[in-house]
């Protein structure tokens, strides 16, 4: 009679403490902590976000095993450290979605409407942060988020209290302020202004998309993909000459690139 096989989670986590055991294990893996590991999740959860927008589920398959394997990963390191370990992550969310969704697991069924249910998931996330000690509207926005993503939140949260423009005509005139004054440290030639001044106009930028309901790290990977795209095609009409684009000069390039957008639209 033969061994039943490990469940695949219980056999990642086997693995994970086998790369971490400071004998026998991977060196590269052992001398890794939660600082030198955090970039790597970061990377996953984008790789994540890239295939479901090329739509390659296998890819995506992939990638989301990936991802499990950085939160095995620091859960293990935790271990090592008497904090916590796998066991307790997933308990943590399974407690947390329960108590997020009363209208679900609790006795507040009748007001399951979607209207309701965000106001009141606001409320108990407030309740969250009240019980950490986290007192302040944008205390737990995390300083890890891409910064246009983060700008969106905390624009999001603030608007929450009431701090947020009436419509986007004034979201309009604050951009044209900050081109403005962009304009005027560009004049100046103060690299540390300018820098200061082109945050405050991504800040502003932010903020719009957020009162369009545009998410804007969806929309600036869009259109990273779209330059991509187009760019290809400038490279592509240019070999067919056997050249490269930098044999050729702006003027043909911007015709190309007019041509690209042409054959998208169709």
């Amino acid at each position: 009679m033969t061994d039943t096989p490990p469940a695949p989670l219980d056999r990642l986590r086997a693995i994970m403490v086998r790369l971490r055991d400071p004998v026998t294990g991977c060196p590269w893996d052992v001398e890794q902590t939660f600082q030198t590991i955090a970039p790597y999740t970061l990377e996953e959860a984008y790789e994540v976000a890239d295939a479901i927008e090329r739509g390659d589920f296998d890819e995506l398959k992939s990638e989301l095993g990936d991802l499990l394997f950085q939160v095995v990963f620091h859960a293990r390191m935790a271990e090592e450290a008497g904090l916590f370990d796998f066991d307790a992550v997933a308990a943590a969310i399974a407690d947390k979605l329960e108590r997020r969704h009363p209208h679900v697991f609790g006795d507040e069924a009748a007001k399951a409407d979607a209207a309701s249910q965000k106001a009141r998931w606001e409320d108990i996330k407030a309740a969250e942060r009240k019980a950490k000690a986290q007192h302040g509207v944008l205390d737990d926005v995390p300083v890890g988020l891409p910064a246009l993503a983060r700008a969106a939140k905390l624009t999001k949260r603030a608007a929450r209290v009431g701090f947020d423009w009436p419509s986007t005509a004034e979201v309009f005139a604050k951009l044209d302020e900050e081109v403005a004054e962009l304009k005027v440290e560009i004049a100046t030639g103060s690299s540390e202004r300018m820098k200061d001044e082109v945050g405050d106009l991504l800040f502003v930028v932010a903020n719009l998309a957020r009162k369009l309901g545009v998410e804007p790290e969806d929309a600036l990977r869009g259109s990273n993909a779209k330059f991509v795209r187009r760019f290809a095609f400038i490279d592509a009409e240019l070999a067919k000459d056997g050249r490269t684009p930098d044999q050729s000069d702006l003027a043909e390039m911007d015709a190309l690139w007019t041509a690209a957008k042409g054959a998208e639209r169709g």
